[in-house]
């Protein structure tokens, strides 16, 4: 029996975080190629117009700080995150899961931390009302919010993640697992690889 038939509701959960990480980071591409478009905007306007939109640059900075964070969640559900497997292909397969399942906390750890200081940030900018030192004067909380919140989706699935690994580790899933939080083998990134080249062909006959 799997682990999706044994905890339907766990599973459920863990696809609708799926989700909305690629939705986010679907719209944080969308924000940083605006952004580019905006800057190019205002380079060619100074270069021929005589005028800038002003901000531009501000604006891009927020933009690729937010698309950021709120790609953090996707890339650790895509097992995309970089970590050093010198040993670990060695390793016995019991080891392995248990060092995923510990790299995990780890991770946990680290966003956990750094989301708790980055909301201590952003509180101290609404509190004392701070604005950024440019033409645009950002109240310095509304970028530092949506910053923070992706850091804050990022534990969400964190912790959902977590839930799920220790469950199937406490059962004896192995598998489930590595399939998890491990390292993503060269099969599997050869066979992503074919999967996106046979979509770029695809889209080139069509």
């Amino acid at each position: 029996m799997t682990q999706s038939s044994r905890f339907p509701l766990l599973s459920a959960l863990y696809r609708r975080a799926e989700g909305l990480s690629r939705a986010a980071v679907l719209l944080g591409g969308a924000m940083t190629l605006a952004s580019v478009l905006l800057i190019c905007f205002d380079v060619l306007a100074r270069k021929f117009l005589g005028f800038t939109t002003g901000g531009a640059d501000e604006v891009s900075g927020y933009t690729f700080a937010i698309s950021t964070t709120w790609a953090l969640a996707f890339t650790i559900l895509q097992r995309a995150n970089v970590r050093v497997d010198v040993l670990y292909q060695m390793l016995p397969v019991r080891l392995c899961g248990v060092l995923d399942w510990l790299s995990l906390v780890a991770m946990a750890v680290f966003i956990g931390s750094l989301t708790w200081y980055g909301w201590d940030v952003m509180a101290t900018s609404w509190t004392q009302q701070a604005r950024a030192n440019t033409p645009l004067a950002t109240p310095l909380w509304l970028p530092q919010g949506l910053w923070v919140a992706g850091l804050i989706w990022m534990c969400v699935v964190l912790a959902l993640m977590l839930v799920r690994a220790s469950v199937a580790l406490v059962t004896g899933d192995i598998e489930a697992v590595r399939e998890l939080a491990g390292v993503r083998s060269a099969v599997e990134e050869a066979s992503e690889e074919a999967a996106a080249g046979e979509r770029i062909v695809a889209g080139e006959r069509a």
